[in-house]
Order: C-alpha cells, then sequence, then structure tokens
C-alpha cells in the first residue's frame, strides 16, 4: 500500500522518541557517533515503513536501532577496533539528552565510562538485554520482541551480563558525595601540576589503574598503567606545564571541573574547544581509576556542549 506523501515525510512521530532513541544507540555503541548514525539509519527505515501497520512507534523504533546497534557490534570492523586495544568510550557532558534517564542508580551506572567499558566484555546479546533492562525497564517479554529471542533467553543473558560485569567491577561501593568528589580532583590536579608524587599517590588506591588515548589517540593502542607510583609520576609528568604542550595544545588552557558521564573530571580547554578529559572514578575517597582522552574525534560532542555550558570559576586559568 502507498503511504501518502504527507504521512511519509511527517516526522512527528520520530522526533519524539529521538532522544531516547540516541540514548539507548549510545550505550549499546559506547560512541555517540555510532549513536547518532544508527537513529539516522532507523530514520530513513522510519520513512520507509508503512506506518499506518505500525502500532507502537516506540516499540518499532525501540527494536530497530536496537537491531542496527547489534549489527555494527556484530560487524567485522567492530571487532577488530575493540579488541586491539585503542577504544575507549566517547565522553559526554553532564546534561547532553544522550546521556538519557539517570533517575534511578541503575541507569546513572549504565552510562558511566566505567561500565561502557566493562560492557566490551558482554556479548552483544548480553549487552543489549543488559542495557533494555537496566537502564530502559523493559520487561523480559518486552525485550524478546525486541531481539527476537524468548523470555527465558532474555533473563539468562540477564544474569550472565550482571554476573560479568559484578565480577569485572572494582571493590568499593555507590556514589562519591559530589563536594567529596571534587576536593578530591582539585586535589589530584594540585599535586600534579605541582609535582607532589607523594600526595597523588595517597589519593589513589592501593590498586589504581590509569588509561590513556595517548596524548591525542597519537598511541596505536591504549597506555595503561597499573601502580599508584607510575600513574602518579605520569600524572605529574602529564600536568606540568611546558611550552612544548601548549603548543600542542593549540594555545594556553584552562582547566575546568565538570562531571562527565556522571563522573568528575578535569577538561582542558583552549578558546571554547576541550582538546582533553581526564576522568575520575572514585572510591572510599580515593581515586580507583584514571582516563585521559585526548583524541580530538573522541571530544567532538563534548566541545560542542561545553560551547552552551556556564562553566564554574577554572581551577587553573592559565595553565
Amino acid at each position: 500500500m502507498e503511504i501518502p506523501a504527507g504521512d511519509r515525510f511527517d516526522t512527528s512521530g520520530f522526533e519524539a522518541s529521538r532522544n531516547r532513541l540516541a540514548s539507548l544507540a549510545y550505550r549499546l555503541l559506547g560512541s555517540a557517533v555510532d549513536a547518532e548514525d544508527a537513529v539516522q539509519d532507523a530514520f530513513l527505515h522510519w520513512q520507509a515503513a508503512d506506518r499506518q501497520r505500525i502500532q507502537v512507534p516506540e516499540a518499532w523504533l525501540t527494536k530497530v536501532v536496537t537491531n542496527l546497534c547489534l549489527d555494527r557490534l556484530r560487524s567485522a570492523q567492530a571487532r577488530r577496533e575493540r579488541t586491539v586495544g585503542a577504544w575507549l568510550p566517547e565522553p559526554l557532558l553532564d546534561g547532553d539528552p544522550m546521556l538519557g534517564p539517570a533517575d534511578t542508580f541503575e541507569q546513572r551506572e549504565s552510562v558511566s565510562l566505567a561500565v561502557l567499558t566493562l560492557m566490551e566484555r558482554l556479548s552483544p546479546l548480553e549487552r543489549a538485554v543488559y542495557v533494555l533492562r537496566e537502564a530502559f525497564s523493559h520487561s523480559h517479554a518486552e525485550i524478546a520482541e525486541i531481539l527476537d529471542i524468548t523470555r527465558p533467553a532474555s533473563q539468562q543473558h540477564l544474569h550472565r551480563a550482571r554476573r560479568r560485569l559484578a565480577v569485572a567491577r572494582r571493590g568499593g561501593g555507590g556514589e562519591a558525595d559530589p563536594a567529596s568528589a571534587r576536593r578530591i580532583v582539585e586535589e589530584f590536579l594540585a599535586a600534579a601540576s605541582s609535582g607532589r608524587t607523594e600526595r597523588l599517590v595517597a589519593l589513589l588506591t592501593d590498586d589504581a589503574t590509569a588509561i590513556s588515548d595517548g596524548a591525542g589517540g597519537l598511541a596505536e593502542t591504549l597506555l595503561q598503567y597499573d601502580t599508584p607510583q607510575r600513574i602518579a609520576a605520569i600524572a605529574r609528568a602529564g600536568f606540568a606545564p611546558s611550552p612544548a604542550k601548549r603548543r600542542f595544545a593549540g594555545g594556553t588552557p584552562a582547566m575546568h571541573y565538570a562531571l562527565v558521564n556522571g563522573a568528575p573530571a578535569i577538561l582542558v580547554v583552549v578558546g571554547d574547544h576541550v582538546v582533553g578529559a581526564v576522568t575520575f572514578d572514585i572510591t572510599d575517597g580515593r581515586i580507583a581509576t584514571v582516563r585521559g582522552i585526548a583524541a580530538p574525534a573522541r571530544l567532538v560532542r563534548l566541545t560542542e556542549a561545553w560551547r552552551h555550558h556556564e562553566p564554574d570559576t577554572p581551577l587553573i586559568a592559565r595553565w
């Protein structure tokens, strides 16, 4: 049956779900760029569909986006990129609509950089079931319909996903107190920029780790450090100002405190452009994980959000 032209180009039904679909795709893919592509592909499917046969547009679109994301996760290119150790989730500034629902701890945790990274250990189906259940509260009957599996299979995938994530998670619990988290990050920056190694070590857990994409993605694989002493040394070297680093950054940066994917972070900003993000996972009053992200491709959306953000006074105005 041919769709009338007015219906064929009606976008209102799709636009009403766009932010939710983008949030779903981001959780599944860990990349805002890929999430936007998946949502755009879903829009093309929506335009081509006989919408008079679609009884519940949101459910139909959820199924389309989820399966488009699964196709991407299963692709040979994605497997290559994600297994060689050169992949980190794309960071998003808090308030970005792509971060989606954040009413419950499970919803906030599912979009944290820590969990997005850990979800790489799951199969695509486990990841999809986990996200649909934990972040979007779909029933197992709904998930079974979205993924074309049985309800028992959905329950099994969720059980395996929860178990595998629980084993991989670091110790400690809950969300850090915001005021305490900010104080710890400020102390970290002050100690790193002034070269106080002992103070840096004291701020880190005994089993702390640090991960970096290598000063703007120059490294072929992620750089990883796994002792407080090594992390303190690399932080001291990285945050010590120098003319060469200013040239590399494209100017004299300011250092701002921000929340990124719900976690405390330091943003390195030149003008209105974010040239680096350092995020922190805090456990029981100390830093458990440091992530350094400077690859320009991973900072495009964060920079765009920053340009519309009213920042606090910088921690360091001229680095």
